[in-house]
Parts: structure tokens; sequence; C-alpha cells
């Protein structure tokens, strides 16, 4: 039975809690720094080997130097030195290891109980002295081959060019770019670190030399010091780097989730990039670690300040004490008064006050409030002013569906989702349409008038869908009267009007298409087909004066359009002819 670890008694408890094994055997790593051993005056992070034969190292080896050293320090006393058997010895000699070999055997856990070889009073596995040789020799032939010593051991089990072991900078390499990687501004010493740490603006730029004895665990402890890591995402979000800014925030808040300042400064990061449904959780989780965080009360008020919850933003300005802004608090009162006039004109049906109230509430500071944009989009809708309508979603919030389901509750969503639908589904966007209204009712299954606008949006979906295939064919009776069926449910459509309208103009019937498509440019003033469409009818029923005007109109706002100025072109010469006539 193997004795127990000699470590677990020694003073290099840290490594074993590090690496988390109850039996450890150092390995030699030049990566980020050799850890020094008692009998080295150098601090130097990678070690190359001085000698091509430096694989030979039963008898002076870094790593049992270390252990040894660990264990004399903590003991006092030389401990025993235990002989292999002649037949552990026997099974692979040293002599037969060579570079590029690996040496047969059993499981770690069984080199280490029957294979291990004695150095230096210790007990050390021999396949670690085995490969370790093999790569210090690769290293070696190496730095021979090429005459440099670029080639270093980045661990026990591979090998690494000087420039590319990891995020540390390595000392000595003043030829190394600044922009190399992520790592050219390195953490500073934390506050705790500033009484027994040289000062300065990296900490990996200091001399080697000026570093504690434990200098990879402290470059290691440094470089995840939450407090770091929000310096740094300060400096970022200062310099208007917010996705940057927030990673960083992420990082700190990962390490440490219980610090109040880590989750607001989030959320000032979230809000930079616009994320204000987020922004508001973080602030709310900063406020639950302290409640009396002022500055997170304040940046909650902000935030719901813009996102229309004016009686909340109150609520968190009185608490936000010194960082509270007289002039925020009026704006919270005056949206908060402007909300309630919106509420009582949704119950009057006075469409004309409520786009007044909804665009003065907006004006006031909630300039993010999905409610409120839909309250006046339902207004325009009721106006039939279509486009008004569709405008207004557009310059609005753009939040997730889910996202705004959890800030506005399954209700709320659902009402905002269904005034979207209804806009989608005048402005053809009838697969969009769809998919809001179901959604809406499924997140407000008893709102009734929720699953109308769903049935509506399937109908007027299905007739479209039909018509255009009908009008391919050109089938167009069938297909004007699949048109005709969409409109018995949204008599206003824009799109099926045109289409019914190039339906009739096919058929010859060129009166009834001017209609439909004065119809469609009536609630959608900007719908150019539809302009386009009735100028030609016009033309082909020869009101020259109708179409140039038209025409004019599709010419301001697409000059580039060849058809559009030659089709202007022809008109205004066949009024002149018409004119000409006349006189």
């Amino acid at each position: 039975m193997v004795d127990a670890s000699p470590e677990r008694r020694s003073g290099c408890g840290l490594l074993n809690v590090v690496f988390g094994r109850s039996t450890f055997w150092l390995r030699r790593s030049t990566s980020t720094g050799s850890i020094p051993t008692p009998n080295s005056g150098s601090n130097n992070i990678a070690k190359t080997p001085s000698t091509p034969n430096s694989q030979r190292r039963r008898g002076g080896s870094d790593e049992t130097a270390f252990l040894d050293a660990c264990n004399n320090g903590s003991e006092g006393r030389p401990r025993p030195v235990s002989r292999p058997s002649p037949k552990a010895q026997g099974r692979h000699p040293q002599s037969q290891i060579q570079p590029g070999n690996r040496v047969p055997g059993r499981a770690t856990a069984n080199v280490l109980a029957d294979q291990g070889h004695v150095n230096q009073g210790r007990r050390v596995p021999k396949e670690a002295i085995g490969i370790s040789g093999e790569l210090e020799s690769m290293i070696a032939d190496h730095q021979k081959s090429k005459g440099s010593n670029t080639l270093v051991r980045a661990s026990s089990s591979n090998v690494m060019l000087f420039g590319n072991l990891g995020n540390l900078r390595q000392p000595g390499t003043s030829n190394a770019s600044p922009n190399d990687n992520m790592f050219t501004y390195l953490p500073r010493p934390t506050a705790r670190e500033e009484s027994s740490a040289p000062t300065g603006r990296h900490a990996a730029t200091r001399n080697s030399s000026e570093e504690p004895p434990a200098s990879l665990c402290r470059a290691i402890s440094t470089r995840m010091d939450p407090e770091t890591l929000k310096i740094l995402g300060n400096e970022d979000y200062k310099n208007g780097r917010f996705a940057e800014a927030l990673a960083l925030y992420d990082t700190a808040i990962s390490i440490d989730p219980n610090k109040a300042s880590y989750r607001s400064n989030k959320s000032a990061a979230l809000t930079a990039l616009g994320r204000l449904l987020e922004a508001v959780i973080d602030c709310r989780e900063a406020i639950r670690i302290e409640p009396h965080y002022h500055r997170a009360h304040n940046r909650a008020a902000t935030l719901y300040l813009r996102l229309g919850e004016a009686e909340k933003a109150m609520y968190h300005y009185k608490h936000a004490g010194p960082e509270a802004d007289p002039e925020v608090i009026a704006k919270a009162r005056a949206v908060q008064t402007h909300l309630n006039k919106c509420t009582e004109a949704q119950k009057l049906r006075d469409w004309n006050n409520l786009i007044k109230e909804s665009g003065r509430a907006i004006s006031a500071g909630a300039d993010s409030a999905p409610q409120i944009f839909a309250l006046q989009a339902e207004a325009f809708l009721k106006l039939n002013q279509h486009q008004e309508a569709d405008e207004v979603l557009i310059n609005g919030p753009n939040f997730e569906v889910d996202a705004c389901t959890k800030f506005l509750g399954p209700i709320g969503s659902s009402y905002f989702l269904m005034i979207r639908a209804q806009v989608d589904m005048a402005a053809g966007r009838f697969d969009d349409a769809l998919e809001a209204a179901q959604r809406a009712a499924r997140l407000d299954s008893n709102n009734k008038e929720a699953n109308m606008v769903m049935m509506r949006a399937r109908a007027v979906a299905a007739a479209r869908s039909r018509g255009n295939e009908l009008f391919k064919a050109s089938r167009f009776p069938e297909a004007c009267s699949a048109y005709a069926g969409g409109l018995e449910h949204d008599p206003c459509n824009s799109v099926l009007l045109c289409n019914r309208a190039a339906c009739w103009s096919k058929l010859g019937q060129l009166e009834k298409a001017i209609e439909d498509c004065a119809a469609a440019l009536n609630v959608r003033p900007s719908y150019s087909k539809a302009r386009l469409r009735r100028a030609d009818c016009h033309a082909k029923l020869g009101n020259w004066e109708a179409s140039i005007r038209d025409y004019e109109v599709l010419n301001r706002e697409t000059p580039d359009d060849e058809e559009v100025s030659r089709a202007l072109s022809e008109a205004r010469s066949q009024l002149n002819k018409q004119h000409g006539d006349a006189d």
C-alpha cells in the first residue's frame, strides 16, 4: 500500500487546492512563469534548458527540488529514502525512453504505485521524467537548429513558441505588438494590493523581480479580480465600447454575483445598447442586493420613465436620495398625467385626442413605452390612417416578444401584439400579422378582441393567397372574387384593394379599378403600386391631367425610375395634343 502523499502535509497545500488532486507531482511549466525554488535567485517567467542533455534529470529535477524544499521547509526533518525494487526498475529503464516513444504501462495511479523512481529522497513518477526528458530534448534540438530560444515548454505535455505563451505578456519581449491580444491592457492591482505591490497601469508589465514569490498565482488572482474587471468595463463604457463593457461586467458578476455595483453598471451598458427591458432586471437585482443603493434607484427610475411606468419611476426617484433629479421627477409626473388622459380617451373612443395625449406622453420622456405606442397606433387604425399607424410602430421600441411579455405581463403583451397584427395586416405583411395575432390570442385566451383579430388575419391571408394563385393563372374573375372575400373581413385593406384593381384592369373595367386604387391610397398615401396602377388606368381612359398628377407624385418619390419618367413625358405630350386639337 502506498504511503499518503507527503504534499498533503507540506507547505504546498495551495497547489493541491487549486488543482484538486490529493497526490500532486509538480510539472515544470514555463508558459506563464516557473514557480521559483528556494535555491533559485531569479523569477524568470520562462526557462529554457541550458544543455541538450537536459532530459537526464534524475538527480537534479526542478520538480523534485521544489517538492523537497516545500517538504523540508514545512517539516524541518529529512525524509527517509525509499529504494525501488530491481524488478520495478527493470520494467522500463530510463535509457530505453527515447524522444517520440510513449512509455507503455498502466494507468497513472498504477504507475505511481509500482513504477516510481527515487530522486533525492522523493518518489517521482518515472513516466513524468521520461516525458519531461522527451520534451526538453525536442526544445534543445530546435534551439540548436534555429539558433534561438524562442521555443519553450508551455507545460509537460506540449511545446509552444515563446510569443504564444497564453494571456500573460512575457518579460523581455520588447518587439511584441501592443495589440496582439485582448490582454494588452492587463488588470491593475486591487486596492488591497496597493500597499504591498508596485503601482502601475498594467500589472503584467512590471519587472518580474518585483513580484512576490507566488507570482503566477498572484497574476491569476489579479486577472480574475472582479473589481479590476469592473474598472476595465468602466473604461470601455466611457469610450463607447458598450458590448465590451457588458462582457466585462458579466464576468465580474459571475465571480462575485452579490455586488450591487456590478449589476448597476451592467444595467447602464444594456441601456446604452438599447436593451432597456434587460437593464431593468439588472437594476432590480442591484436594489435587491443593496436596498439603499441611490444610483441604482436613480437608474431604475429613468428606465421606468422611458418605458412609460410613471408610478414606478416616481417611487424609485423618491429612494434615489441625492442622485435624484427634480426635473426628471417633473417629467414622470407629466407622463402620468398624459397616460390618465389616454385611458379616458380610449374609453370614450376619442381617437384624435388619444393621438395627441399619447404623443405628449412620448415627448415628456416615455420614448420607449410599448403600450403608449400601441395606443397611438390603435387610434390611427380606427381613423383608417394605416400608413401613420405603421410609422408609429416603426419608430417605436422594437423589443423581443418574450422580453416584452416578462415586462408587460401576458395581458399587456397581448394587447401590443394585437395592435401589431392589425398594423401588419393593413400594410400587407400577412404572415407577420397572423403570427402576432396567434401569439396575442395564446397570451390572453379570454380576450374576445384578440381572438377576432386572429380569425380576421387568417381569413385575409387566405384570401390574398388564393387570389394571387388565380391571378397568375389568368383567371381574373375568380381572383377578383377571392380578393373581395378578404375585403369582407378587412374592408380597407390596401393590398387587397390594389390587387382587385389589377383584376378590374385586366377585365377592362377601368373605372372600378380607379375606385379601388383611390380607396387604397386613401389609407396609404405612399402606396406607390396603387398610384401607378391608377395613373395607368387614367391614361387608358384619356384622363391625362389626372394621370399626370399621379405620375408627378411618383416621379418625386422615385426620380430615378425611367419607366415613370417616360410615362410622365408621354402623358404630358398627349395632354398638349389634346389641348391643340381643342384649340
